[in-house]
């Protein structure tokens, strides 16, 4: 797992060949040149051939591959989160693999009640749970940044239920990712950049950063198979570095933390393909591979801390003490196929995908305390694996029934099966070495930073389910169209599940119409959620205890009142309008989402062998001491939540002369979100009532994404000269501490980002920029949740706590 600079350079040496491999195939063929105007015709939130984002029956939104590239990173969740305000995606650290693969939010839902789609086909999640204090603790969801934005044409984003259209995950909404379809042509991208920013805090350091070197190289090309055929060729590379906004440690005169983004390297390939078959059929299919490794910092460990050995171990092994880092290293896998066509009036597509997302932990800058002087200091921890295949098979036709329009009529299957793994790390990764207690105290035993999975935690556990659904859409009057759809499914864990949904929308003129919706979904819970289980250190208020998290219905889960997980409900509202003229358009949609039944993580539950017989401490103790647990944790289903919102779109478009361009877009999110029910431990478990999730877990729900966000972005093209200026507003973010009087507002904020452009010749583009040029930062922690100067910031701020960043950027089109 040790990273060495031959093993940084070979993704590099990979990326580089894949590029002159396709510079090479470029110069083979006539070049042509590509619109950056991509048609808003819509294949997601609707069945009907041909529809609009703006005649849709729910709010879609359609980000292109141009709007993704105006921006300084190239990370694809972070691109898309600055152009969709119901969008977040927060940049957390010192949360384990968390910091490298980074979850995003929808409506300030969780990560995985948003459905993911690639070219309308199910993406498969990523292994990881998140566990720790972040955005999205207790979720496994769907890894954006796996996919490389080169590879993308452009991005549909369906905001509003459609479990009843989809299947389970889509309460929040739907991404449907549509890759680029090119048969001639093509880019490549060099961008570079780093973080160039002014930090004073509170414990002395203060002066000028540079850090976060941040180099992506991409590039696509697109290849004729046949006479209609197409090939198109995806290829990514990035390498950036750590950035650290610790404070000075006041104890010890130094640095001692590393708060800050994860040092990752990536490399991506993607294919897609199609090809006409005979009568009008057609075969089509695509495949991605990701390779990712990351290192990020743990919490550092003092030389004199008396669980970490401090005689004849960490003392002497590390006399300033140590800073774990924990590695992750991603390889990530997705092929796809079908063939699509007509069979009499009926459309079909049928199609089988497959995906796949390992996840390697390691430690390295540590030790085992119980291993002594002479342990090791770097570990392989173990992995999680998580992979699906899915089969569908769609049919559409159109039925005239002497309404205004036709009737469309879609119905289809679904067929998944699904597989979670979990892989022992080696055995002084989590085991108790010869040395169990030194000076009086009892040591910390597993390498530091992140304990290994031992081979009791191995699982290998899989299930299958199938769905159908039926889903109509039609104009019965004039300027009245209704939709319907229903959606059946079968798990093989947790049984069966029914979604509808009924949409309507009325067209008054071409100018104006009103829509709205109301749909049932459902959220089933993830093979990770029913079967991750770990013992590792985990610090509550700075205190750290042995701790086990465990499977609902394990022996520990049983004994504290877990259940078998179910299912998630819900309900969802919408009704909105659409307003347009010309080259102005204006939307505006109010929503309602009502969830019951939500699988959270529980508070981990402490014991205490001192506590009086009879206390929950005592009690929980007795309970737990069978299976070498101090304290425990489990999933369970039972928080009910109801969100409230409004999303508003604006924009303007017009073309002012022959090569000039002006285009202005004002969207906001307004988002209310309350935490209207908690459970507590069963009766009978526990001599007192407790809750299982807490003031702290209540307000990370309620108000730990921005309450609101406004993104005003112009855009503007001069012959050739360009540039895109952005402001990006927040509300105020609350991060919660242990008590209401170390809570933090973080405070609302105003981020300006800014790009200029020059165009060298017709197929050069030249372009510098700074994403937060004005050098924004969120109110700091207060000292009482930061002693060590570690921690200055919240990994709840919607904006991350990096300061500005500088870049420039080359992008080469034939």
């Amino acid at each position: 797992m040790t990273r060495t600079p031959a093993s940084r350079s070979a993704l590099f040496l990979a990326a580089s060949n894949a590029a002159l491999l396709i510079a090479g195939a470029a110069s083979a063929q006539e070049a042509a040149p590509q619109s950056t105007v991509v048609d808003d015709i819509v294949v997601t939130g609707t069945r009907v051939a041909n529809r609009s984002r703006l005649d849709t029956v729910a709010p879609v939104d359609v980000v292109t591959a141009e709007t993704l590239e105006q921006r300084g990173t190239t990370e694809l969740a972070a691109q898309l989160a600055a152009s969709v305000p119901a969008l977040n995606f927060p940049r957390p650290s010192a949360t384990d693999g968390t910091d490298s693969i980074r979850p995003a939010t929808l409506r300030g839902q969780g990560p995985d009640q948003t459905l993911v789609l690639v070219n309308g086909v199910r993406r498969h999640q990523t292994a990881l749970v998140n566990l720790n204090g972040s955005v999205g603790r207790g979720s496994s969801a769907v890894d954006l940044n796996a996919i490389p934005s080169s590879a993308v044409e452009r991005i549909e984003v369906l905001r509003d239920g459609a479990a009843a259209q989809y299947g389970s995950d889509a309460i929040a909404g739907v991404l449907n990712l549509r890759l680029r379809e090119a048969r001639e042509g093509g880019g490549a991208t060099v961008t570079y950049g780093q973080y160039v920013t002014d930090y004073t805090g509170f414990y002395g350091r203060k002066g000028d950063i540079r850090d976060g070197d941040t180099l992506t190289v991409s590039g696509w090309q697109g290849f004729a198979l046949g006479e209609e055929g197409f090939l198109t060729a995806s290829v990514e590379y990035r390498d950036r570095d750590r950035t650290n906004r610790s404070d000075i440690n006041p104890t010890l005169g130094r640095i001692t933390g590393g708060q800050g983004d994860a040092q990752a390297e990536d490399l991506s390939v993607y294919l897609n393909a199609g090809v006409p078959l005979a009568a009008g059929w057609e075969a089509y299919g695509w495949a991605g591979y990701q390779k990712r490794d990351a290192s990020a910092a743990a919490f550092y460990r003092t030389p004199t801390d008396a669980t970490q050995n401090p005689d004849y171990g960490a003392g002497r092994k590390y006399p300033d003490g140590y800073l774990p880092e924990i590695l992750t290293d991603t390889t990530d896998w997705t092929a796809a196929g079908g063939v699509r066509g007509s069979l009499g009036e009926w459309g079909i597509d049928i199609n089988l995908g497959y995906g796949s997302n390992k996840i390697e932990f390691g430690a390295e800058n540590t030790m085992n305390p119980t291993y002594g002087i002479n342990g090791p200091t770097e570990f392989y921890a173990g992995s999680l694996q998580y992979d699906q295949l899915v089969f569908s098979t769609d049919a559409s036709r159109e039925y005239d029934l002497g309404w205004a329009g036709p009737l469309n009529v879609a119905v289809g299957l679904e067929a998944r099966r699904e597989n979670y793994q979990i892989g022992a790390g080696e055995e002084a990764s989590y085991a108790r070495g010869p040395v169990l207690a030194a000076g009086g105290a009892t040591l910390a035993f597993g390498s530091r930073g992140f304990t290994g999975f031992t081979p009791g935690n191995e699982v290998d556990e899989d299930r299958s389910n199938v769905g159908v659904y039926l889903d109509l859409e039609g104009e019965v009057i004039d300027g009245l169209t209704l939709s319907g759809a229903l959606r059946y499914e079968n798990y093989s864990d947790f049984g069966d599940n029914v979604s509808g949904k009924l949409a309507g929308r009325y067209d008054f003129n071409p100018h104006f119409a009103v829509r709205g919706a109301v749909s049932t979904g459902f959220r089933a819970p993830s093979l990770q959620q029913q079967y991750y289980t770990q013992t590792s250190i985990l610090y509550i208020n700075n205190v750290a205890y042995e701790t086990g998290t465990y499977p609902s219905i394990s022996e520990v889960g049983l004994a504290l009142g877990g259940t078998p997980l179910d299912a998630e409900t819900s309900v969802n509202y919408s009704l909105g309008f659409v307003a347009r003229n010309g080259p102005f358009e204006l939307t505006a949609d109010a929503y309602r989402i009502d969830i019951k039944d939500r699988i959270i993580l529980s508070e981990t539950l402490t014991g205490s062998a001192t506590a009086a017989v009879g206390t929950n401490a005592r009690t929980i103790f007795d309970l737990l001491a069978p299976y070498g647990a101090s304290a425990a944790r489990f999933f369970i289903n039972g928080v009910d939540t109801e969100t409230t919102g409004l999303d508003v779109v604006a924009r303007y478009r017009a073309e002012t002369a022959v090569g000039h361009r002006l285009d202005f877009t004002l969207a906001g999110n307004v988002n209310d979100f309350k935490v209207t029910k908690t459970p507590v431990t069963e009766t009978g478990v526990l001599p007192t009532p407790t809750s299982l999730f807490g003031r702290q877990a209540v307000a990370r729900f309620e108000e730990g994404s921005p309450p609101w966000k406004v993104v005003f972005q112009t855009d503007w093209e001069a012959q050739r000269l360009g540039g895109t200026v952005r402001l990006t507003g927040y509300g105020d973010v609350l991060a919660a501490g242990a008590t209401e009087a170390t809570d933090l507002k973080l405070g609302a904020a105003l981020v300006t980002d800014i790009e200029a452009r020059y165009r060298i010749t017709d197929k050069v583009i030249l372009s510098v920029g700074a994403d937060n040029i004005l050098d924004q930062y969120p109110r700091q922690s207060l000292r009482a949740n930061n002693t060590t100067g570690a921690f200055p910031f919240s990994n709840f701020s919607p904006y991350g706590f990096n300061g500005r960043f500088v870049y420039g950027r080359i992008a080469v089109k034939w």
